[in-house]
């Protein structure tokens, strides 16, 4: 077969350049092809010519195992490397309060710096990223086109409610499969503010204050002791940016940027976004060390 397509390839390039059949004759019978055939030798790590070409035994032992799902599952979980972020939201009586950093990590490697993990599905609607980045991008942008032609088919916008529903819904069709996606859906609609949590698996719990990835428990100890729902907005995105800043500073795979978004009755609004280096110096200010007793050199008689 690749003799068949090499030879062909050889007469159009001599019908292109004029280039007579005894010349290409003369020329083929010095070629080797045998490299080029299905039956080629084949070298194996010690350059050992093994007679049977690529026809020989593996040198492993492939795995016998009687539930070949449950097999797979611990492989994939067994290679899958570490992730961490920091994501929150919070509904209070101005609407909903959503922040989230910036860090990417694959393992103990920070990879980027520099991540957007606050996705505007629509105009009043946002989705946050925790889990594998391509899968969170992917399913959030696929969800605003949904939410998107369901505006155009019923002329009103698509519910958190059931925006988060959807989500779950097409996360819950493709479980088992690899993906690895824990959102937050955060919004207002015609009943108010909402907030739902969905996951790679299908599940999806209402709240009012979640936050999702490696530095949550951080992000909970502040929330937990800072929350009240009549806050002003100023003091709602005091607290997440507090929160997301405590995060980054005891979790290593958490850093970057602290994103601050507001969603209320107008829509959504991104309030703020400091690097947590700055923030750290604003919350912690450098003192001034104090000098006991300043040695000065002694005047010579």
């Amino acid at each position: 077969m690749v003799s068949t397509i090499f030879t062909k390839s050889i007469l159009v390039w001599a019908y292109r350049t004029h280039v007579t059949m005894s010349d290409i004759k003369a020329e083929i019978m010095k070629l080797d092809f045998s490299g080029l055939e299905p039956s080629a030798p084949f070298y194996g790590i010690n350059n050992d010519l093994l007679s049977d070409g690529f026809s020989a035994a593996p040198s492993f032992d492939l795995p016998v195992t009687s539930d070949f799902d449950e097999f797979q599952k611990n492989s994939v979980q067994m290679v899958k490397p570490a992730k961490g972020t920091t994501t929150l939201a919070f509904i209070f009586k101005e609407g909903v309060m959503v922040a989230a950093d910036s860090r990417a990590s694959m393992g103990g490697y920070i990879s980027s710096q520099s991540v957007k993990k606050i996705i505007e599905i629509n105009p009043y609607m946002l989705g946050t990223m925790a889990g594998g980045a391509a899968d969170c991008q992917f399913w959030h942008r696929n969800l605003g086109i949904k939410c998107r032609l369901h505006e155009l088919a019923n002329k009103r916008r698509i519910s958190v409610t059931g925006a988060s529903k959807l989500l779950a819904n097409i996360l819950y069709s493709y479980r088992g499969m690899g993906l690895s996606v824990g959102t937050m859906i955060a919004g207002w609609d015609e009943k108010g503010p909402g907030l739902y949590y969905v996951d790679s698996e299908g599940g999806r719990l209402k709240g009012t204050k979640f936050s999702v990835g490696s530095g949550s428990p951080y992000a909970y100890g502040v929330l937990d002791s800072g929350y009240k729902y009549d806050m002003t907005v100023d003091e709602a995105a005091e607290l997440a940016r507090r929160a997301i800043y405590h995060a980054t500073f005891r979790d290593g795979a958490s850093g970057g940027v602290a994103s601050v978004y507001h969603v209320g009755s107008t829509g959504w609004t991104k309030l703020s976004g400091d690097d947590v280096g700055e923030l750290h110096y604003s919350y912690y200010p450098v003192e001034p060390a104090i000098v006991e007793q300043e040695m000065t050199e002694a005047v010579a008689a």
